[in-house]
């Protein structure tokens, strides 16, 4: 295979639904595969009949984004693999050629990390137009919506972590592709439409969601990758604190929740502690961030 489409869904059928009719009508599946892990949902677990030519794992529990990655990814057999979320599908035109160039293009490239345009629109070049006009760049990370690792990159690393749910992940493995002497491009000419409605998200409390799980998680990440963890995890405390915790309740017992679970989280985390090279936090705070789509 030369190139893997990896996916994770829950609970979005129609949304998996029209991102696999992108993806049949861009690839030849004689060269090319597709994986879908459906976490724990059973409404989404009945359209596989409907969708042969795709390599569906189901699980009957939820085990979450980061876990099911890690399971998923170990399945794959492209040269390349592309991660997209189940509510993402590519936009450029010849996006294929265009990823495999720019890996032969750049030398110790392990990551390109695509342009995401957020928004539902009625056709993909009502989308296109919504696009900025960017730079590429080496970067210090990527989102999952889109973008492609080598599985050569990929092996090399622990991949995504298994202690981590939700949110948080790609920094993960971002950092290890750096740590193993890898690079991370921005190329915005490579696109995908995150088709999310952010009112809606809003609406639905889906920034508390966001903030306990990341929060949980980026506390996490030091302890594991950090030489000298506890610096990083109290800058992150009190600028949470002060941000969100100070100023609604919601946040602050969610706040108190994570510092709890975190507490008795401790011994579990260290069992999975591989502090990354100096060099290596020292690229990253040298490197330029991510563009992320308002």
């Amino acid at each position: 295979m030369d190139i893997s489409f990896l996916i994770i869904t829950k609970h979005r059928p129609k949304d998996i639904a029209l991102t696999l009719s992108k993806l049949k009508s861009m690839i030849d599946t004689a060269l090319h595969e597709v994986l879908v892990f459906v976490d724990g949902c059973e409404e989404t677990a009945m359209l596989t009949k409907n969708y042969p030519w795709v390599k569906w794992t189901i699980s009957k529990k939820s085990i979450s984004a980061s876990p099911a990655r890690n399971i998923l990814y170990k399945k794959a057999k492209g040269a390349i693999f592309i991660g997209l979320d189940d509510d993402a599908h590519p936009l450029s035109h010849n996006f294929l050629n265009t990823v495999a160039t720019t890996f032969k293009t750049h030398k110790r490239l392990g990551i390109i990390a695509f342009q995401e345009v957020r928004g539902v629109f009625n056709t993909d070049e009502e989308a296109l137009k919504q696009s900025q006009n960017r730079h590429s760049y080496f970067t210090n990370d990527f989102i999952g919506c889109g973008f492609a690792i080598k599985k050569s990159v990929y092996d090399a690393t622990n991949g995504f972590p298994v202690w981590m749910d939700i949110y948080g992940e790609e920094a993960a493995v971002a950092l290890q592709v750096l740590d193993v002497n890898y690079k991370i491009l921005y190329e915005p000419s490579i696109l995908v439409n995150h088709r999310i409605d952010k009112e809606k998200r809003k609406q639905a409390g889906r920034n508390y969601y966001r903030f306990k799980r990341l929060l949980k998680n980026t506390i996490a990440f030091y302890i594991v990758y950090y030489p000298n963890p506890f610096f990083k995890i109290s800058k992150t405390l009190l600028h949470n604190f002060k941000k969100y915790a100070f100023k609604d309740w919601v946040y602050f017992k969610s706040y108190v929740s994570v510092l709890v679970y975190s507490f008795f989280r401790l011994p579990h985390l260290l069992k999975h502690r591989k502090p990354v090279k100096k060099e290596t936090l020292a690229l990253k705070q040298q490197l330029q961030t991510l563009h992320y789509s308002p």
